[in-house]
């Protein structure tokens, strides 16, 4: 983590990071407060948040948690803040719903946005997917129909470790120390970008490294 704040210190930019369900969770949002990015991660549909406590009668301990807010019971829910729908050229309808200053049980001074996709329809007629749950934890959130976008852009993260791990055997070395693993880690990226920047123009631009900022 030490090496992350003192790389976004530094970025011209605040970084967006985006993290799948198994990262969706309270340990994680602590453990990376105080560095300086964004993230858009998706949490699992059978977790449970909680809204910010009601302002204190005086008596008794403060309230830490307010109301509960069961993702998998929609009669847990409340009015969203913001509800949008919309037509994709390859999703067909969608409608976007977003509810603001929720938190996880664990994490209670960190507050989140709740975002939840619903595919209302589908260009082929068919309808099969699961509601896409994202929680929104930094300073300025894009606006609601571009931030699940970006979430998408994790697609083409997949595809680099599938490259790390298995053209540029990532996970092959046998090194001895902690360190010697960080430091192989760490020239991962470098060797990929490299790679990019080395190949033909007309190519980078259909790679699917393209679509992620280096």
């Amino acid at each position: 983590m030490n090496n992350w704040h003192a790389l976004c210190e530094y970025l011209q930019h605040r970084p967006i990071a985006l993290f799948d369900s198994e990262y969706g969770c309270a340990p994680l949002i602590k453990a990376t407060a105080a560095i300086a990015a964004d993230k858009l991660m998706r949490i699992r549909s059978n977790r449970c948040l909680w809204s910010a406590p009601t302002a204190s009668t005086g008596r008794g301990r403060p309230k830490i948690h307010g109301q509960q807010f069961k993702l998998n019971d929609s009669q847990s829910w409340w009015e969203p803040e913001q509800t949008l729908e919309s037509v994709e050229a390859k999703l067909g309808k969608i409608r976007l719903r977003k509810w603001d200053d929720l938190h996880f049980r664990g994490s209670p001074k960190h507050p989140m946005t709740l975002i939840l996709v619903e595919r209302l329809e589908t260009v082929t007629g068919r309808l099969n997917s699961q509601p896409l749950w994202l929680v929104w934890v930094g300073l300025q959130m894009p606006p609601l129909t571009a931030i699940w976008q970006l979430y998408l852009r994790r697609f083409s993260i997949e595809h680099w470790y599938r490259l790390a791990k298995q053209t540029l055997h990532w996970t092959v070395p046998k090194l001895s120390t902690p360190e010697q693993c960080q430091r192989w880690s760490e020239l991962m990226p470098l060797v990929t970008w490299q790679l990019w920047l080395a190949k033909d123009k007309r190519e980078r631009n259909s790679s699917p490294l393209a679509k992620v900022s280096p």
